[in-house]
């Protein structure tokens, strides 16, 4: 972690009373400011039409309904979403990454982890954590590649990315905007640990399509 820390506005999302009280004092330890704290899935998605965050500590089981449903909606806000779950399964894991979050600690470890994880996905970085990736290092089946770091958007952009369409092609395709499209690839960038979109896209365009 570096020695001056970045502090950001977090929602926290988790269903125990406890568990959010708990990461609230962790979290002020390094200046980090809570702004809401939401239960379920639905009262997550009423919170963020009302605040802005940079960061989204999210449990995977609420009392409604599953975290992972929250992620595409934190994703295309542009909010960095860390998991923090007593799920520990690859699939899980995998399947979080894929959603878009952009980080995954696993309740069996040092929450200070959690601080560590804040600072490295404000940077727009992926995080694992050091269990989660002992457990993805024992999943039977290929080794995670470059692109499965990529949520399921993303992965279409780099699909059309490879194929060498413009922003402006791409946008039409997904019915999104250019700008949406720029912001995708600033995500990318960050994630995949390019120097720039244009690395980016001759890797893609060298891979080809997925």
């Amino acid at each position: 972690m570096s020695e001056k820390n970045t502090a950001a506005r977090v929602l926290l999302i988790d269903d125990h009373p406890a568990v959010r009280a708990g990461m609230r004092m962790l979290l002020e330890t390094c200046e980090h400011k809570v702004v809401a704290e939401a239960g379920s899935c639905s009262e997550a998605f009423e919170i963020l039409e009302n605040i802005a965050c940079e960061v989204a500590l999210l449990d995977l089981t609420l009392h409604d309904r599953s975290g992972l449903e929250l992620l595409p909606e934190l994703e295309k806000r542009n909010i960095a979403a860390l998991v923090y779950s007593m799920h520990e399964t690859p699939s899980i894991i995998d399947r979080s990454f894929r959603e878009g979050a952009l980080g995954y600690v696993t309740k069996c470890e040092d929450p200070a982890i959690i601080l560590e994880a804040i600072e490295v996905i404000l940077h727009g970085k992926r995080f694992l954590s050091p269990y989660s990736a002992e457990v993805l290092d024992k999943k039977d089946g290929p080794v995670l590649q470059l692109i499965d770091l990529l949520s399921d958007r993303e992965r279409q952009i780099y699909e059309l990315l490879g194929q060498g369409l413009s922003n402006t092609e791409m946008a039409e395709k997904l019915d999104i905007s250019p700008r949406t499209v720029e912001t995708y690839f600033t995500r990318m960038v960050a994630k995949l640990e390019f120097e720039n979109r244009k690395e980016l896209r001759k890797y893609a365009i060298s891979a080809g399509s997925i």
